[in-house]
């Protein structure tokens, strides 16, 4: 018996036929062969379906941008690079408090490290030209004099300029991680970081899960594919994982979640 009521069958059927009414257009519109054609609609998929999928949704105070991929080079033409479609979060609960405490250049770079990290954990990275012209319309030496101040806070945000060669720089999301390694909870670390709680909540996760996978022996690419962040970021975490001095309840924490992991990979892999 077929079981109509399976929403998401009807979805990929759907689907399929956009894809084949796509494919005749090309076929018989721009006389295209079939090899080329499917080539075509696989670039499309690849270029919009990040638009269409659902929950993917800009929600209020935040915008997309289209970023340098951060698997690009340093010497790569910016013209001639690999780009990925980002979410940042422009505005936040937590700009008022800032704002009333460090007045405007403290928001203006408390969204920096926010959204440069939000880009970097997409797989994508932002320039000092992308915060200059396209997010704060301000001149470029503002956006070096917030730079110098982070910096000498100890904090190196990630843009394309610099996540190349940082090294053992300690980023936000770094502070974040490290934060709840040591105990802290996530409204205590989201007042200390400048960040929402959910997006410490989002970044503890994230780590959690890479934490899992590594163990579960899978290399930084796989984790970073299958987590959803880029293979940096993966490598970043897997290295505060093992440098980290981590209080009895966070690693107990961590070792739940690797069980769970763990139940889960072999009920997958018993399934038929």
């Amino acid at each position: 018996m077929i079981n109509n009521t399976n929403g998401g069958r009807w979805e990929r059927l759907s689907a399929k036929s956009l894809d084949m009414q796509f494919l005749h257009e090309m076929y018989e519109g721009l006389s295209c062969s079939r090899f080329e054609a499917a080539a075509i609609l696989e670039k499309v998929h690849e270029v919009f379906e990040p638009l269409l999928e659902e929950g993917a949704g800009v929600k209020p105070g935040q915008i997309q941008l289209s970023v340098v991929d951060a698997s690009v080079g340093p010497g790569r033409p910016l013209k001639e690079a690999k780009q990925q479609l980002v979410t940042l979060t422009l505005e936040s609960e937590e700009d008022g408090a800032v704002r009333r405490r460090e007045g405007v250049g403290g928001v203006r770079r408390a969204r920096l490290q926010r959204m440069a990290e939000e880009a970097f954990q997409q797989g994508g990275l932002l320039t000092i030209e992308d915060f200059a012209y396209r997010v704060f319309n301000c001149g470029l030496r503002t956006m070096v004099r917030d730079l110098g101040v982070l910096r000498k806070e100890g904090i190196t945000v990630p843009l394309r300029s610099t996540v190349k060669d940082m090294g053992r720089a300690v980023t936000h999301r770094e502070q974040i991680v490290r934060m709840w390694l040591k105990g802290g909870e996530y409204t205590e670390i989201a007042r200390g970081s400048h960040h929402s709680v959910e997006s410490v909540r989002n970044y503890v996760e994230k780590f959690k899960r890479s934490v899992v996978l590594f163990n579960e022996g899978f290399d930084a690419h796989t984790v970073g594919f299958l987590v959803r962040i880029s293979p940096t970021l993966a490598g970043e975490f897997l290295r505060v994982y093992q440098e980290s001095d981590i209080v009895a309840h966070r690693r107990e924490e961590l070792e739940g979640s690797s069980k769970r992991g763990s139940t889960i990979g072999e009920e997958r892999g018993t399934s038929t």
